[in-house]
């Protein structure tokens, strides 16, 4: 091994890319789907305004209890490892095991408490255990040599034990979970046909006399909401709005039922795309 060679987690790995991926390409692919094209996105997101882009991915997070999850545990593993790679591991070298044991668990157990807040005890107990287990798995490697502490590269030794052996487990595991995963999980929610925020029922008049329509809520203005009118297509003002309790805009994209001729995604009567 040269020794211009630096490891996967110091220059960025797949964990990395899928991360930003997910930040920046599904959000708008949630948009441009849930909405029915690339154009409504685009007016969507002017109307919401680009500062609140993040809304869409926090939307879907707090909709959606796997793909919070998941991205948890991707996030505090890959966050350890780049970081470890980067000195944190050569400058825990003089520290006691229980010492960084400790430091280790923090962040699994931040996020196992905002799982569980959302998304219930359980969701919280999985993340924060599967996340402490993948950062388990980084420490090993380091303290067996299995990576260089400086340069965070691995030493291509092969296992001799059962706790080395328990780390290259973890470490294919957190692979599986950041390329595999996590994209499919992401992909998924994207195009489920769900808002990622609130579906309200507002009196709107768009010039032709009021009339009560379903609008996903893009964001609050005054006493009523600036919203995407499900059946006409634009954003428009609500008022007097009441939460709905359906919040499935869509059909999904695995039982899109087709367009109409003029490509506009067909609806039900109750404004349901399809």
């Amino acid at each position: 091994m040269s020794n211009t060679e630096r490891s996967v987690d110091l220059r960025g790995g797949p964990g990395h890319l899928v991360l930003l991926a997910v930040v920046f390409a599904v959000p708008v692919l949630k948009l441009a789907w849930t909405l029915g094209g690339g154009g409504a996105a685009s007016e969507a997101l002017t109307a919401m305004e680009p500062s609140n882009w993040p809304d869409v991915l926090i939307g879907m997070l707090l909709n959606d209890a796997l793909l919070a999850s998941v991205l948890a545990v991707v996030v505090s593993r890959t966050s350890y490892a780049y970081f470890a790679a980067r000195g944190g591991a050569r400058a825990h070298t003089d520290t006691s095991t229980a010492h960084t044991l400790v430091q280790a668990a923090v962040v699994p157990l931040t996020f196992a408490l905002v799982v569980g807040a959302f998304h219930g005890l359980w969701w919280g107990v999985a993340v924060g255990l599967v996340s402490y287990a993948l950062r388990l798995g980084v420490i090993v490697e380091y303290r067996t040599g299995r990576r260089e502490r400086e340069s965070g590269r691995r030493s291509r030794t092969s296992p001799s034990g059962w706790l080395e052996r328990a780390a290259d487990c973890a470490s294919v595991a957190a692979l599986l979970l950041a390329a595999g995963a996590l994209p499919v999980i992401a992909l998924a929610g994207a195009v489920d046909g769900r808002s990622w925020t609130s579906v309200v029922e507002c009196d709107v008049n768009t010039g032709h006399g009021n009339e009560r329509a379903r609008l996903v809520e893009l964001g609050r203005k005054g006493n009523g909401v600036v919203g995407w009118h499900l059946a006409r297509d634009e954003v428009v003002n609500g008022l007097n709005c009441a939460v709905s309790e359906n919040d499935e805009v869509r059909t999904p994209l695995w039982r899109a039922r087709g367009r109409t001729p003029s490509g506009a995604p067909q609806r039900d009567d109750d404004g349901v795309l399809g």
